[in-house]
């Protein structure tokens, strides 16, 4: 014998709303007046909710109306979610009368402002009441602070991620090997890893590099000379310059004058950008526009895809907006 068929219930918001006034009341003529709908009206919803939840919610004897077993099974359960569709539409009309709209967003040290800006103009032109907070950390602490509630978002790139964390890919780069002007990488059009064996080198402190080699599960056959360390790329980039040492950098980092860079090989190692959030935290609208815009956005500098959200698309009260 085959599995019964299972019931879907689509309850309704307006059913919820009757059935809590019936319960309040328990007097299905002074329900209807509480609701500002006739009797008939307010009792073919009850019966519609009592069909989808498939029992009887209200026992009505003569003039006496109690919630039966399911109902009162039922009540705290759709009180919650009454509870709740009002927060969220309150929340809605609060963002969409404000002034401002706040989002907290951590970005990568190491990634290129240059990268950001056709997304920054992106939000701004999408939220008009933007009220943006930026704040750069390394890749671990900026997770860290995401997972400790002190960031809506965050553009990181690590390759691995805690189990609270929803990752959306944005972008890959590869990493190069920066060095100055006459230096012998010039007459390699890719650097071996292995190369970099003897170099003088220029620490980038907050570099991210050692996770993604160590995730290949490859050996290392390099020891370098690590004769500077800073946290400051520009710093770094001008005792490149300078001649002082090469260093390890992301693709798209911007690059002083005077500097040479050259893909790693052998192997190759790239890190993916990504948009990370907590899972189960629920969205705010600004933070929805947020997350559908850097999915949609052309990292490339290409223009942004087809799809794209506006402040105005979010919709909060009849359901929240699906993100992948």
């Amino acid at each position: 014998m085959g599995r019964p068929l299972r019931r879907e219930v689509a309850m309704e918001m307006h059913q919820i709303r009757y059935f809590l006034a019936v319960a309040e009341t328990l007097n299905f003529t002074r329900a209807a007046e509480q609701c500002n709908v006739t009797q008939p009206s307010l009792t073919r919803a009850i019966q519609k909710l009592e069909e989808e939840m498939g029992g009887l919610l209200f026992s009505r004897e003569h003039h006496n109306t109690h919630l039966t077993e399911l109902g009162r099974l039922a009540q705290p359960h759709l009180e919650a979610i009454y509870s709740a569709n009002a927060a969220v539409l309150a929340e809605a009309k609060q963002y969409r009368s404000m002034d401002r709209a706040p989002l907290k967003l951590g970005v990568m040290c190491t990634i290129s402002p240059a990268r950001l800006v056709g997304f920054f103009e992106q939000l701004k032109t999408r939220v008009p009441m933007l009220d943006l907070m930026i704040r750069d950390l390394p890749a671990k602490p900026l997770v860290e602070a995401l997972l400790a509630g002190e960031l809506d978002v965050a553009l990181v790139a690590l390759p691995s991620f805690p189990e609270r964390c929803t990752v959306r890919p944005l972008f890959t780069e590869r990493y190069l090997i920066a060095f100055p002007k006459g230096h012998r990488f010039e007459a390699m059009n890719a650097i071996p890893l292995a190369e970099l064996n003897g170099e003088d080198y220029l620490q980038r402190v907050h570099c991210e590099f050692r996770y993604h080699f160590e995730a290949l599960g490859q050996p290392k056959r390099h020891n370098v000379n690590v004769r500077y360390h800073s946290e400051r790329e520009d710093w770094v980039q001008a005792m490149i310059a300078a001649g002082m040492g090469c260093a390890v950098m992301p693709e798209h980092l911007a690059i002083l004058p005077g500097l040479s860079t050259r893909v790693i090989i052998d192997p190759e190692v790239s890190r993916t950008v990504s948009l990370v959030t907590i899972a189960g935290r629920r969205f705010t609208p600004v933070e929805q526009v947020a997350i559908r815009i850097a999915q949609t956005h052309r990292w490339d500098g290409a223009e942004t895809k087809a799809g794209a959200v506006g402040w105005c698309d979010v919709e909060v009260g009849g359901g929240a907006m699906p993100l992948p």
